[in-house]
């Protein structure tokens, strides 16, 4: 089900979503057997660019920290999804531990997480916090701006369990990317679920793996409609040698910034685009909008300033940056009250579940917007919850949001090929046991 959303667009319909619309059956038959081959991931949401002759993802998250954003109105399919996925993993399931992130000071997570509990009691789970950091000794109540209030407790390791005291759940919910690495507490559990896998973390995960099991299923899908793959498929280019710091690696990157922006021009003369191309090059693992650059000449990444050499070299926790991909830069022509935006769509399972805009009233259609400054737009039902509705004209908001909600599922299937082809020897065996 993807539901009925308003749009911040109110031109024209881009013939490639009308494609989307013309062929919502085979889309729907296609994607429903490839779900019966891939488990999709418990969660996920993926940043999506519009730019009209091009609509694609261009990030995928595997531990979402935006349930707060999402307009309330999507409860209901939150929890029909939610409980897709618990019954898919764990269908006897009565307890769930969840392990969030560290940041007890920032209001806009720790509501996110009290927005994702509220889903997961309303599937009929009894669901506890367990917090990583080691000053949580005790249960510890937060009090939220919103009025909600959140309870952190001390995880606690019994044998290959873990749980809390008097508390030993089913399965373990991670919203904690693991970017630091992997505490020794959640290694080596048994007979436990642990949701997503440890491998889906971004101590192993790299976007350039994401991209290439994406680029397989972009041609796939494109093949079973008959598109152009490049029209839903970011291109991108890797360079494993880098350190932002001492200035080595710059020829490797400017080379691969060089050969991508040459391909990008080629497509555009191809389909006839009068925009400037550019590239953006980010760190090949981390979130929060860090270590990210856009550019439109290769000269750009050779001879940086400190100012940028600092940007680029650290990520989250600190972690140095030797590994970026150089994805192909989308533009964007979403706008929201005149400001520049972006749609995030939100899933559980292998459903939609909602989305919003992430919007920044001070960048430019060819950056990047998950940048300090940004704010987030909610999107609203428009009518109800259904496919693309036929007695609508084809721009319609429900129909233009359909071909948001393909794309981002294409990127969940690449998420869900990509955590099975990296999973460890055991974690195959699980993989395996749930089908």
């Amino acid at each position: 089900m993807v539901p009925h959303l308003t749009t911040a667009l109110t031109g024209p319909l881009l013939e490639l979503e009308k494609t989307f619309l013309d062929k919502a059956t085979d889309i729907e038959q296609w994607l429903r057997v490839q779900w019966q081959e891939h488990r999709p991931p418990f969660y996920g949401s993926t940043d999506l660019r519009n730019s009209g002759f091009k609509l694609a993802p261009v990030d995928l998250n595997l531990f979402p920290g935006g349930f707060n954003n999402l307009n309330d109105a999507f409860m209901p399919l939150c929890i029909q999804a939610a409980q897709s996925a618990i019954e898919r993993i764990c269908p006897d399931a009565r307890s769930l531990l969840l392990i969030p992130e560290n940041h007890t000071r920032n209001q806009f997570y720790l509501q996110n997480v009290a927005k994702l509990v509220s889903i997961l009691r309303l599937t009929g789970l009894n669901v506890r916090i367990g917090s990583l950091l080691p000053d949580i000794t005790e249960p510890t109540v937060l009090e939220l701006a919103n009025g909600a209030t959140l309870t952190l407790e001390p995880l606690q390791r019994r044998g290959g369990r873990l749980g809390l005291d008097g508390f030993d759940p089913c399965a373990v919910l991670l919203n904690n990317d693991l970017s630091g690495g992997v505490p020794a507490i959640l290694q080596g559990l048994e007979d436990q679920w642990l949701i997503p896998p440890l491998h889906a973390g971004w101590h192993t995960r790299r976007k350039s793996r994401h991209a290439a099991c994406y680029d397989r299923v972009a041609r796939e899908f494109a093949t079973a409609i008959g598109i152009d793959p490049w029209r839903i498929n970011p291109e991108f280019g890797v360079c494993g040698q880098i350190n932002f710091q001492e200035r080595t690696g710059e020829e490797c990157l400017a080379a691969q910034v060089d050969a991508l922006l040459a391909r990008i021009r080629d497509k555009y003369k191809e389909y006839g685009v009068t925009d400037e191309p550019f590239v953006v090059v980010k760190a090949d693992a981390g979130t929060y909008g860090m270590g990210v650059m856009t550019v439109k000449d290769a000269s750009e990444v050779v001879g940086l300033n400190r100012r940028q050499r600092n940007k680029m070299a650290v990520v989250k926790e600190g972690l140095e940056v030797h590994e970026v991909i150089i994805q192909e830069g989308v533009h964007t022509f979403e706008t929201v009250e005149g400001a520049v935006a972006e749609p995030v769509v939100y899933m559980m399972d292998h459903y939609v579940v909602g989305g919003f805009y992430r919007v920044h009233t001070e960048r430019g259609r060819d950056e990047n917007l998950n940048a300090p400054g940004m704010h987030f737009k909610p999107l609203a039902f428009e009518t109800c919850c259904t496919l693309p509705d036929s007695a609508q004209g084809p721009d319609a908001p429900p129909n233009r949001f359909y071909a948001y909600g393909v794309v981002a599922r294409l990127a969940l299937l690449a998420a869900a090929v990509e955590i099975e082809e990296t999973a460890p020897a055991a974690d195959i065996v699980e993989l395996a046991a749930l089908g």
